[in-house]
Formats: C-alpha cells, structure tokens, sequence
C-alpha cells in the first residue's frame, strides 16, 4: 500500500516505534542507564549542570514517596527507568548517561533500513525534518549522531522534547509549528502512538501511523498507518 500525503513542506518525526526498534530502547538504552547510573552519580552528582535536574527529581520523589515510591535518589531513579516514565529531568539525566554510553562505544543506535534513505532523500528535496520525542534533545542528537549509518544530525533542522510539551496534547504541535515557521497542514507527523496523532491532528498537522515490528500498539484511527516509509508515495 502507498499513502500520499499532499503540500507537506516539513517531516516531524517519533523515534522509538517509528524510526528506530523499541527493543532497542528498552533493551539496550533503559539497561545501560540504570547500571551506569550509581557510579555517574557518585562522580558527578555535585556538578554544576545536574543541580537543576536533581532538584526537580528530589522535589518528585518527596511528592510521590507516600505511595511507596522509593525514597533514596538512586533507587527512585530506577524505578522510574522501570516504569518507562515520561518524567522531562528523568529524560534529560538518561541523556547524559547515553553521551557516555556512545562515547565508550557501548551504544549504536539501530534504526529501520527504509529511515536513512528516507531521510536522505527528504532532505536531498529541501523538506525540513525534525525530531519530537519523549527522549530529550540531547538524547535524540546522541542516538542519530551514532546511529548504525554514521552521523546524520545534519539532515534535521528542529529538534523538541517534552520542554515543548506533552506529546499527547494539541497545543504542544501548535507550539511545534510555530517553532518550525511553518503552517501546520504543511507539516506530516510520523508516530507510533495512537494518542500523539490524534493530538497532532487536532492541532492541524497532516499525520501517518507508524507500525513496526514490536510495537506494543496496534494502531487504528482515522488516519493511514504504514509499516516502511517506503510506502510513502514521494513527498512535497
């Protein structure tokens, strides 16, 4: 099956689920962070950059310690890691345990064969392409900056976390094309996540489903699912 998709001057895209496995975010990314986390708190918990982002973690942890959440920092940070929370500090400190990870060479990001020449060949037709994800930016940079095709940060021009907003609300995609310069029926959101299309869609955006092998989703909706871009008829 092809989808066409009409006056689409930008691409915004999810990554886990849509362009890359969730197995290896579950599998290789959430196991790394949380054996690598102790030892980079021991050596950098007083650092200057973290201080904001404990505090915000601290201040979570004493809300929700009636509930029997974990109350020693560590601990909790794990448990949030197990529960695949969408916590914007949480991302942001997985981001620089990931920086570590990749410059080791302990991480590469795997992505879906069709995404790389898809992405190659948007760009190579001056679509602007960016990236929203529940990861945070610096996570995102990090995963296409080691991805298993090299480094292809330069093919993207907008890059957004849940600073923006939560990726289930509309006016988070409002704020997305805002910040992108470009109306939002010019804009196709890709996305493995029934809720975030719909949220997309109510916010004005063009949008297409995403089911890749291991999704836990089964999508359906009033818009078009896909399982490779390559059944995306040629955009523009």
């Amino acid at each position: 099956m092809t989808v066409s998709f009409k006056q689409i001057k930008g691409v915004v895209l999810d990554i886990e689920g849509t362009t890359c496995p969730v197995d290896f975010v579950s599998g290789e990314l959430f196991p790394y962070a949380r054996r690598a986390l102790p030892a980079y708190l021991a050596e950098h918990g007083n650092d200057p950059e973290l201080a904001p982002l404990l505090a915000e973690v601290k201040q979570a942890m004493a809300a929700e310690s009636a509930g029997g959440a974990p109350t020693e920092l560590v601990a909790y940070l794990q448990w949030l890691i197990d529960q695949d929370r969408k916590f914007t500090p949480l991302k942001e400190l997985q981001g620089l345990l990931w920086r570590q990870g990749y410059a080791e060479g302990a991480l590469k990001a795997q992505l879906f064969r069709d995404v790389v020449p898809a992405l190659r060949r948007w760009h190579s037709q001056g679509l602007l392409l960016a990236v929203y994800s529940s990861g945070s930016v610096a996570a995102q940079q990090l995963l296409y900056g080691h991805s298993s095709e090299g480094d292809l940060r330069s093919l993207f021009s907008g890059w957004f976390d849940t600073r923006l907003g939560p990726k289930k609300e509309s006016h988070s995609y409002e704020r997305l094309a805002e910040a992108l310069v470009t109306p939002a029926a010019e804009l196709l959101f890709v996305s493995d996540v029934a809720a975030e299309l719909n949220a997309a869609a109510a916010a004005g955006f063009q949008v297409c489903g995403s089911q890749r092998p291991g999704n836990p989703e089964q999508l359906v909706g009033p818009w078009p699912v896909l399982e490779s871009f390559e059944g995306l008829a040629p955009l523009g």
